[in-house]
């Protein structure tokens, strides 16, 4: 898929980059975490955000991971699979002066599958929602973590979620049309 132009834009709404808009692409299945959403997500990680390594696997418009940069983390790895956007996203990070963020084109799932580079702590899994990814993400995903790493999982409202054995709810959260759920992981 490629970019069919801008359709909007998201805001990052806290840290060092507060205020920063990021342009959201007319796409199929882009949908960025609203800014409340993200609001009450990094409420949650503001005891482990900063200095924290992170994993955006489904990076998109850029809005969880330069959030996470926005606020402290020290390593922010964004996978996106689509050239245009993940282009995009090496610009956002260099207008940001996000020296962070490292953006990477490839396939998030075959990303997960090969070598780890494990001691993530903290890992957002939003892929586009008709793709059903949920499930083989948090299955591939242990061999990428720290112990104790916090998995932010987004996701329709209706889907029946359950996530693999070593991964225990801590908070969650829903909106009209979507659940948000992070996730401890541990053995």
């Amino acid at each position: 898929m490629s970019t069919t132009g801008p359709r909007g834009s998201v805001r990052i709404v806290g840290g060092r980059l507060r205020g920063s808009r990021l342009p959201v692409a007319a796409q199929p299945g882009m949908r960025p975490t609203p800014d409340r959403v993200r609001e009450t997500l990094f409420n949650w990680l503001q005891p482990v955000i900063d200095g924290a390594r992170c994993l955006d696997l489904f990076a998109g418009s850029g809005a969880l991971g330069l959030e996470a940069v926005s606020r402290g983390a020290v390593q922010v790895l964004m996978v996106e699979r689509d050239p245009a956007l993940a282009r995009a996203l090496r610009e956002q990070a260099e207008r940001l002066l996000a020296a962070e963020a490292e953006i990477l084109c490839t396939d998030a799932l075959a990303l997960l599958r090969g070598p780890a580079t494990p001691a993530f702590d903290v890992v957002f899994v939003d892929p586009p929602f008709g793709q059903a990814l949920w499930a083989p993400v948090l299955d591939a995903l242990p061999a990428w973590l720290r112990p104790g790493a916090l998995v932010y999982v987004e996701s329709p409202v209706d889907a029946a979620l359950e996530p693999p054995r070593g991964y225990a709810l801590h908070r969650e959260g829903r909106t009209r049309e979507t659940r948000y759920a992070l996730y401890r992981y541990g053995p």
